[in-house]
């Protein structure tokens, strides 16, 4: 995600940290973790003590709970919504809501069988008809979905089989289809309270999670308490039964120093948003725990270009601003040693991440003075910004409160004047960046990182079809339109096979490194901080954020 540029306060953040073991080594995709990075664990080793509040501090609130919508606390979600479908720690895919699943051999119809034993918080029981008020709510475009539309893209309908089996229909074989259900974008709300109470599900959505929010006060704090009834939790991850945890409280915390000020005080035992700047702090002490982990998707970009738009409708000067970018520098700045830099367009912890181009836009100044060159930017004022035609190669870079943190802006604006780039910071608040966003009124702009399980999200970020237009939201802020890259992705939809899928997106990852549509600077990591006493934190496998219905306190 998602997902948007209203998330991004720190880097990351909202994220939880688990039972961890040492650091350094290989993620769950099998390849070497970067380094600093934490292992997790993905399902409960062994059954925790019942009973017991959990608080929790984290940066700020989400602009809504619909995860329909645009739900930001991804941890919160797991609360309380349930999905279809669960990855096991290799991203294959696993029975949750949905015990068994079928697919017909053109791709274009998905039979599920459905756990009978499920219900909402609300009394509402999950069934075939629950399945398709849910889809047919985000594909509605009153919902206003359009982050989850985008990922259901294909659904044209479906059809009740019996009351615990449903068949979807699609428009199109979409292979990133399951992945997508089992993400919380796509998880399930009450069919009576969507029909019913509509207006409340911003704030007070009905699912058939382990949690029910007992109470919310906005940009203050959430309360949450346990189903007892509870007892469908994805098989994979080897937990029976309701949550151990009786309440969780969530409060708001923006300052980072008071969030680590009041964890080393015993005020909270979990803080969501852990400064980097504390972190040798944290690791020193033994009563506490410290996390650092990278989330699958797209990584943290410095600056997305409009390649729409001059300067940077021409690739040679994005692919200088790339190159002239000291990335070790910022994260180094930023993060204090815990960052890993990043010169392509994937996480490398990613299902199908070819490090073939890990390199490729690697610092290179020289590289980026010829590219400038070869442009014509080749004069020079008294300030030293190049020109050309009497021109100055200069580019407004539209900023917001919500965006990545001012220091890396900063930073890049520094490093590309070493090449004679003039890049002019133009803040502006989120309202005015949403409009300019989606008018395309911006040279290039700073908005937020992307997480998702499936490397579709290249599909999501790049394709033509997702530049938006007066009748689509889509999320290529970049407006790129490469026919090359999108007959690559779109060939990668409607693929099966395994080996046609790694060939597929590996070559998309490559084009993307000719094309920069953006400066990719480090991975998207986040870090948390808890007391030594909490046990059992888990992660979930899709956006690595943690699952607290296996926490329990060892107190």
């Amino acid at each position: 995600m998602k997902l948007n540029s209203t998330i991004f306060i720190t880097l990351a953040a909202t994220v939880a940290g688990g039972l961890f073991s040492g650091c350094g080594r290989s993620d769950d995709s099998g390849k070497p973790a970067p380094i600093g990075v934490s292992t997790v664990e993905y399902v409960e080793r062994a059954p925790g003590k019942p009973g017991g509040t959990l608080r929790i501090s984290t940066p700020a609130d989400t602009p809504t709970i619909d995860p329909h919508v645009a739900l930001g606390g991804h941890w919160q979600g797991q609360l309380l919504f349930d999905s279809l479908v669960y990855l096991d720690d290799k991203g294959g895919i696993t029975p949750w809501l949905a015990k068994s699943w079928t697919v017909s051999p053109d791709g274009k119809t998905y039979t599920f069988r459905l756990r009978d034993d499920v219900s909402f918080s609300d009394g509402a029981k999950f069934n075939a008809e629950a399945v398709l008020v849910n889809l047919d709510r985000i594909r509605d475009p009153a919902t206003k979905a359009a982050v989850a539309t985008a990922y259901v893209g294909p659904y044209v309908g479906g059809k009740v089989i019996d009351e615990f089996t449903v068949e979807v229909h699609l428009s199109e074989p979409y292979s990133p289809f399951l992945n997508y259900l089992a993400t919380c974008y796509l998880g399930m709300l009450s069919p009576k309270a969507i029909r019913e109470h509509p207006e409340t599900l911003t704030e007070r959505p009905i699912g058939s999670g382990p949690f029910v929010i007992e109470s919310y006060v906005r940009n203050q704090g959430m309360r949450f308490v346990k189903r007892k009834d509870y007892n469908w939790a994805p098989d994979f991850i080897r937990h029976q039964g309701p949550a151990y945890l009786d309440r969780i409280e969530l409060d708001f915390v923006p300052e980072e120093m008071s969030r680590y000020s009041a964890l080393t005080a015993g005020q909270y035992d979990v803080t969501l948003d852990a400064s980097w700047q504390n972190v040798a702090a944290i690791r020193a002490d033994k009563s506490l725990v410290f996390a650092n982990t990278v989330i699958k998707g797209f990584p943290v970009p410095a600056v997305i270009f409009n390649t729409q738009r001059p300067p940077f409708d021409d690739v040679r000067v994005r692919r200088a601003v790339a190159l002239a970018t000291d990335r070790e520098g910022i994260a180094q700045m930023v993060g204090f040693g815990e960052l890993s830099p990043k010169t392509d367009f994937l996480s490398s912890n990613s299902t199908y991440y070819d490090p073939a181009f890990k390199d490729a836009l690697k610092t290179n100044l020289a590289e980026a003075n010829r590219l400038l060159d070869e442009a014509g930017w080749t004069d020079r004022d008294a300030q030293g910004r190049r020109q050309k035609g009497g021109a100055v190669l200069s580019a407004e870079v539209l900023v917001s409160t919500t965006s990545v943190p001012g220091t890396i802006i900063v930073g890049v604006q520094s490093d590309v004047k070493k090449i004679g780039v003039d890049l002019r910071l133009i803040n502006i608040p989120a309202t005015q960046m949403l409009v300019k966003r989606n008018a395309g009124e911006y040279q290039a702009i700073v908005n937020t990182f992307w997480f998702m399980n499936t490397p579709d999200i290249l599909y999501i970020l790049f394709h033509s079809k997702q530049i938006i237009t007066p009748d689509y939201i889509g999320q290529n802020y970049s407006r790129l339109s490469d026919p090359e890259l999108d007959k690559l992705l779109t060939d990668a939809r409607h693929a099966q096979d395994p080996a046609q899928l790694k060939a597929l997106y590996s070559r998309a990852q490559q084009r993307l490194t000719e094309l920069v549509p953006a400066v990719p600077l480090f991975e998207n990591q986040v870090k948390t901080a808890h007391q030594a006493y909490v046990k059992g934190i888990i992660y979930d496998t899709s956006h690595t954020k943690p699952y607290f219905g296996t926490a329990w306190l060892d107190k």
